[in-house]
């Protein structure tokens, strides 16, 4: 079948960027007959295009406030007909439906209008566009007749083809039009549901059906390893909602530095997320996915310098993160007091002293996020022919509601002590134990099969800390990501001098765990709560 002459279009844009000139171009070039829909058909006329409303088209009003006006056989039996169907054509003459040729569509702003953290229900709602979305798949599906223009992007193209075919266009360019379409289509609804999972209430149920948009930001020199390939997406149907934060890893300002690696973001995202669990000022230096270095102080230099002290070693070649504004001192502190390597340093912002002093080592990749506040509601991860969605875990489990089933009960200055314990806890690798002193995480036994190990390579830690800063041993706190099987763990935490213990309980041998504390004078408390991380 030859290429269709464009004799008759049908515009009806909420972007009306380039849209009156593209008309214009239509009629007095082409001599294209312009159908047009309240606010386009307007801005049409004001430009001296000559536009048939469409309720003349139709010969049915406009109605229910513009929610039905292009939901008419006019319409989509003069897009979806079949040219070279005998019968489509003479049941198209019949109920008296003329072809439309072209359809330049685009929709309602829903993503903008939700963007708008004091949207809505109402609102959102009359933001979803049916007539819109419809016409544009009915022109998709047709488009070895029909011609349909989703982006003003592609307006100059479509009438350089006209130019080029005697006022058609190329099947070429319709079937990538087409294309273009049911990408725009389903970005849209994905846009719309992933809204709606958001808003669907605290304690809804994960959704059925999920689908997700991202988009490439960039590609990633290699992944975990140079043999592979890799590269890093955005979530693009609604900022902030579901699998984003208000102030996400990815989105924040990369202020110098080389491009992030695959293993950086990792890194990254693991430091940001569990700096962001302290109100206090807080540091976290993260090295392979687990805290080697954690405190909170006074002021966040200080938190870093406590950090540092918890393993220098590990600390070389880390991540740091803080969660409030970097000042100059703190990069002083890292970079030329302890002459630390670091890969990334991420922070809310960075005083323009600190800028100045970090712009000196030009490869540290030095990430603004703009805030804190709390982690995204869900996460996902990719497993062997799918993926894997939970809501995202945090410790917010209130003091108040921990049992204490020891007879030494902790003073307020070690609850203070556990609390700090607990949150670090939750970024060590599982089976995880990280034993405190003074709020600094100087001992951790991440990712051992077994607990005993743990606990055993947290204390060795700990007390090696302590001879490095002439410190005196003992006294410590001990949080365990989960409960003890068996006391063997409690008699390895009391060698090395730990006198608290904060851990979930719930093991069937509780009761010689607590046996065991009891003897040691330890105390102990059940949080009722378990934060693994695998």
């Amino acid at each position: 079948m030859a290429n269709p002459v464009i004799r008759r279009a049908l515009v009806s844009v909420t972007d009306k960027t380039g849209v009156q000139a593209f008309a214009k171009t239509l009629q007095d070039e082409f001599g294209v007959e312009v159908i047009s829909t309240g606010g386009t058909a307007k801005a049409l006329e004001d430009a001296g295009v000559d536009v048939v409303a469409i309720d003349d088209y139709t010969g049915f009003p406009e109605m229910m406030g513009g929610r039905v006006k292009t939901l008419h056989p006019k319409v989509h039996g003069g897009l979806l007909a079949r040219r070279g169907d005998e019968r489509h054509m003479a049941e198209a003459a019949a109920n008296g439906i003329e072809m439309i040729d072209l359809v330049c569509v685009n929709l309602y702003e829903f993503e903008k209008t939700v963007a708008d953290p004091s949207v809505t229900y109402a609102d959102a709602i009359e933001h979803i566009d049916i007539g819109g979305p419809s016409m544009l798949r009915s022109a998709a599906k047709n488009a070895e007749s029909v011609t349909v223009v989703c982006d003003p992007a592609d307006y100059d193209r479509v009438l350089a083809s006209m130019r080029e075919n005697e006022g058609a266009t190329t099947e070429e360019l319709r079937l990538e039009l087409q294309r273009k379409v049911f990408a725009t289509t389903a970005a849209y609804d994905t846009a719309i549901s992933s809204w709606l999972n958001a808003h669907a209430g605290e304690g809804a149920p994960t959704p059925d059906v999920l689908t997700l948009k991202l988009e490439k930001l960039d590609t990633l020199r290699y992944g975990e390893n140079p043999q592979q390939t890799a590269g890093v997406y955005g979530f693009a149907d609604i900022e902030g909602e579901l699998f984003s934060s208000a102030h996400p890893l990815v989105g924040a300002r990369q202020l110098q530095g080389k491009p992030l690696s695959y293993n950086n973001y990792l890194d990254a995202d693991a430091a940001w997320n569990l700096v962001r669990e302290f109100t206090d000022p807080a540091c976290i230096i993260l090295k392979h996915q687990n805290p080697c270095g954690s405190a909170v102080a006074g002021d966040v230099t200080e938190a870093y310098d406590r950090a540092f002290a918890c393993d220098p070693k590990s600390a070389f070649g880390g991540i740091i993160a803080v969660n409030g504004e970097v000042p100059l001192p703190l990069v002083e502190h890292f970079a030329d007091v302890n002459k630390q390597f670091v890969e990334v340093i991420i922070a809310p912002s960075f005083s323009a002293e600190a800028l100045e002093r970090l712009a000196k080592r030009p490869n540290l990749r030095v990430l603004a996020t703009g805030g804190t506040g709390a982690q995204a509601e869900m996460e996902l991860r990719t497993v062997d022919g799918g993926v894997l969605i939970q809501n995202t875990d945090a410790v917010d489990e209130a003091p108040e509601t921990f049992t204490v089933p020891t007879k030494r009960q902790p003073t307020p200055e070690e609850l203070d002590e556990m609390l700090f314990a607990w949150k670090v806890c939750k970024g060590v690798k599982s089976n995880a134990i990280l034993v405190s002193k003074d709020h600094a995480g100087i001992g951790m036994g991440p990712g051992q099969p077994n607990r005993v190990d743990s606990a055993l390579l947290a204390c060795e830690r700990a007390d090696e800390a302590c001879e490095r800063l002439g410190l005196e041993k003992g006294g410590y706190v001990a949080a365990s990501d989960a409960f003890f099987p068996f006391s063997d763990n409690i008699d390895v935490l009391a060698e090395h001098g730990v006198t608290c213990i904060i851990q979930p309980g719930g093991s069937v041998r509780d009761d010689e765990s607590v046996a065991a504390c009891d003897r040691y004078g330890i105390a102990m408390v059940f949080t009722g709560v378990r934060h693994f991380r695998h």
